[in-house]
């Protein structure tokens, strides 16, 4: 579901730990050409208590998408994602994983998860907003996301 669909900007949350990518994500997104609202969790507790609205996030926004980096502090992001499509009201969101790891055991384990997609992030400034572009133009406009019930 574009955001046309929906008539609103479509819903990210993006888990990660480091700044750098949190503002290199945020400045990617605003290139883009669909109109998004990003919230960001820097640990997995964080990432659970926003989609589950629990504390000051109660009156959070169920996320459109879910971009989760693995290595997190508190809770990592392989037990993150499991909590995730574990639950019946979380499950639908596409989560996708974005992380350096190049691990085929991490590339396994979180596609057995069920995670929608596996990238790695790039080092390189210019390849890493490229990235993030591709995630939008793909997730954001050409697939259909499930509506919110």
């Amino acid at each position: 579901m574009t955001s046309e669909d929906l008539g609103r900007p479509i819903e990210i949350l993006l888990v990660e730990d480091n700044p750098g990518d949190v503002r290199l994500t945020i400045e990617a997104l605003k290139e883009g050409k669909v109109r998004n609202n990003l919230s960001v969790a820097r640990d997995g507790v964080e990432a659970l208590a926003f989609l589950r609205r629990e504390g000051i996030h109660e009156k959070a926004s169920r996320p459109d998408l879910i971009l989760l980096d693995l290595n997190l502090p508190r809770k990592d992001g392989r037990e993150v994602l499991e909590e995730i499509k574990q639950d019946a009201s979380l499950r639908r969101i596409p989560v996708v994983v974005l992380t350096t790891s190049k691990a085929e055991e991490d590339i396994l384990r979180t596609y057995d998860l069920h995670a929608n997609c596996y990238i790695n992030k790039p080092v390189d400034l210019e390849q890493f907003i490229l990235v993030v572009r591709s995630i939008d133009d793909f997730w954001l406009s050409v697939v259909r996301l499930p509506s919110k019930v």
